[in-house]
């Protein structure tokens, strides 16, 4: 079997050469590395990952945590935080910790000690509880913003204060914004940017909170015919698909009647070209915040930096009123 001693010998170098060439190529000249590369290539070596980062000190594994699997949103945040892990050569695990009591937090804690830093999605979390699993080792938020920590964050607050603005702008005088699941910090980040976009200039009707899903959607339809509302900003997709489906059912056209927004992805999907729609690009979002984990872990930065991502807002010609 080929080993690091034949690859080394190989390409000339050293064995600690070759092993710092492999495992981290920052440390040597670009051409002994390329050199030490190819001699691999050559001799069919694959390094031993594992070894590697216990010789750096590290395990070589990251974590993702989201609150739950049900929401399709985390999907696409999880395959850009895989990708850009597999990148930085680290393995990235999932799992799911509501946070909502304090055994989960003892049972993150847990896994926290196992894995060399994290990136936490909780978005329904008190930041007493966010800041404590922080303290467990380096972690990056994803959509969500608590001071002293690094966060990544779709900025979607602004973007539905956009979708409101312009249902104003086109004759919409009810709007209906039907929130999201209780104590989430984005739900109240886009509630309150949509209440600053329209101002007095319509009658705004909040309701939920409601959890992220179809039913819910299916169960909030009386509430909005009977608000007089021509235009609606759902928390999330799945609630205003699920609107959109009990609306039909009612004999209610939407869009028509009522004008329901949606995500891009999914009103091209469905053919509703006509339907106003945000682009939040998770993928993106998952790489960032895996980028800027991967920098915590290598540099040892101070924690603390905050970003938000653009979130494009399509609008098609026209928004019956």
């Amino acid at each position: 079997m080929t080993t690091l001693a034949d690859v080394a010998a190989l390409a000339g170098v050293a064995k600690s050469t070759a092993s710092r060439a492999l495992g981290r190529p920052d440390l040597v000249a670009p051409e002994t590395v390329a050199r030490v590369r190819a001699a691999a290539v050559q001799l069919g070596f694959v390094p031993n990952r594992a070894a590697s980062h216990l010789a750096r000190g590290d395990s070589g594994i990251v974590a993702l945590v989201v609150p739950t699997l049900d929401n399709a949103f985390f999907t696409p945040i999880i395959a850009g935080a895989q990708a850009r892990a597999r990148a930085s050569d680290l393995q990235l695990t999932v799992a799911v910790h509501p946070l909502d009591d304090a055994d989960d937090i003892v049972d993150l804690g847990r896994l926290m000690r196992q894995v060399d830093g994290c990136i936490l999605v909780a978005p329904r979390a008190p930041d007493v509880v966010v800041r404590e699993v922080g303290a467990f080792g380096p972690t990056v938020l994803v959509d969500r913003e608590v001071a002293g920590m690094t966060s990544l964050v779709a900025d979607t607050p602004r973007a539905f204060a956009d979708l409101a603005a312009r249902f104003a702008d086109d004759g919409h005088r009810a709007i209906a914004y039907l929130g999201g699941p209780e104590g989430s910090w984005q739900d109240a980040q886009r509630s309150a940017a949509i209440d600053r976009a329209v101002g007095d200039r319509v009658a705004l009707t909040r309701l939920g909170p409601f959890p992220a899903t179809f039913a819910a959607g299916v169960g909030a339809a009386d509430a909005v015919v009977t608000s007089g509302a021509t235009a609606v900003v759902p928390y999330a997709t799945s609630i205003g698909l699920g609107l959109v489906f009990a609306l039909r059912a009612r004999g209610v056209s939407s869009p028509g009647e009522i004008v329901v927004s949606a995500e891009r992805l999914v009103a091209e999907a469905i053919g509703a070209d006509e339907v106003p729609a945000i682009d939040v690009d998770g993928d993106e979002l998952g790489r960032e915040a895996m980028a800027a984990l991967v920098d915590l872990l290598a540099t040892g930065a101070d924690a603390g930096e905050r970003r938000r991502l653009d979130v494009a807002v399509h609008w098609p010609e026209t928004t019956p009123v």
